[in-house]
């Protein structure tokens, strides 16, 4: 007997896991949490994407901002939370790679609680010194450092953030000891960099683009494995002086683990459609952010790596909580 048309929808819809009658994701408002204060690019980014999500899914994605304690008190928040994608959450190398190789106990599984959806993007860094320095290549700069050991400090946006960590590795790499100055946050570090006090950082380009351009600071390298669009200029670390060095201050959405996976693929495809739109990616570049994407699996085997290297990283210089 012939199957009607209803049967073979029914059908299908129930091989792909679908259950009759059920709502698509989301059916009501999203919490998107963002580990952040207010201001900084990665939250002017994540509220860019959840004015895309509203649209895309017809439901409210409502930013909450929730900064503190390494990026963990946002982070525990949707660990915490049901197991239904009602909230979000901006992760980063620092909540997913670094925390747990810090800290001996976390409020959070970074594995079991998390469920990956999307990179999103990734900050760019970029190495500086005071231009009184009179340096003007990284060959120069390590060769200055190297003359000084234990001799010089670098300052730093705190304790395990992306500024230190960054920092760690690169002077792994280049066989150089500095003394570390942390700092609350990357705007006092850096005026100290620029009045003196301090003479080298590793820091965020978005803060320091146009004191590079006004000759407040000297640029010696970025840390992506890439030239940058907004400063061409500028080499990468890696090939201005030491071969394979690379380092990201990556961003991706993540679920609460449990969230069902039809969730998953609506948000990732809505989160992917958008980054790669050409204006946001223009966007996201003057902002000194890199678009990025992935799905769900190439963001599962993505953190495990950075988990490792990062690792090894904190480990090598020592690095506990404060």
């Amino acid at each position: 007997m012939a199957r009607t048309y209803a049967a073979i929808v029914l059908a299908a819809a129930l091989g792909a896991g679908l259950a009759p009658g059920r709502a698509e994701y989301p059916e009501r408002a999203v919490t998107f949490v963002v580990p952040f204060a207010p201001g900084g690019s990665t939250d002017i980014l994540s509220r860019m994407l959840a004015e895309a999500l509203h649209d895309r899914l017809k439901q409210p994605f409502v930013i909450e901002n929730r900064p503190g304690a390494s990026m963990q008190i946002g982070t525990a928040a949707v660990a915490k939370s049901p197991p239904d994608g009602s909230m979000l959450v901006m992760s980063s190398a620092t909540s997913r790679a670094v925390n747990p190789n810090i800290y001996k106990s976390l409020p959070y599984d970074p594995i079991k609680d998390l469920a990956p959806v999307s990179l999103v993007g990734s900050a760019y860094f970029v190495l500086v010194a005071n231009p009184a320095l009179g340096l003007k290549t990284l060959p120069e700069l390590i060769a200055y450092i190297k003359a000084r050991p234990g001799q010089l400090s670098y300052a730093s946006a705190g304790h395990g953030t992306p500024h230190h960590l960054f920092m760690e590795l690169f002077m792994k790499m280049a066989g150089l000891k500095l003394q570390h100055v942390p700092y609350k946050g990357s705007v006092p570090a850096l005026t100290d960099v620029m009045a003196g006090v301090i003479p080298v950082m590793m820091v965020d380009l978005l803060p320091s683009m146009q004191l590079i351009r006004d000759g407040k600071l000297t640029a010696f390298g970025v840390t992506t494995d890439h030239r940058v669009k907004v400063v061409p200029d500028i080499p990468t670390i890696a090939e201005a002086a030491l071969p394979g060095y690379s380092a990201l201050g990556w961003f991706a959405v993540m679920a609460r683990a449990g969230t069902p996976r039809p969730a998953i693929d609506t948000l990732n495809r809505a989160v992917v459609e958008y980054i790669r739109r050409p204006d946001v990616q223009d966007k996201m570049q003057g902002m000194a952010v890199e678009p990025l994407t992935s799905t769900p699996e190439e963001l599962a085997a993505f953190i495990p790596a950075e988990t490792a290297k990062w690792g090894q990283v904190v480990r090598d210089a020592g690095i506990t909580p404060e």
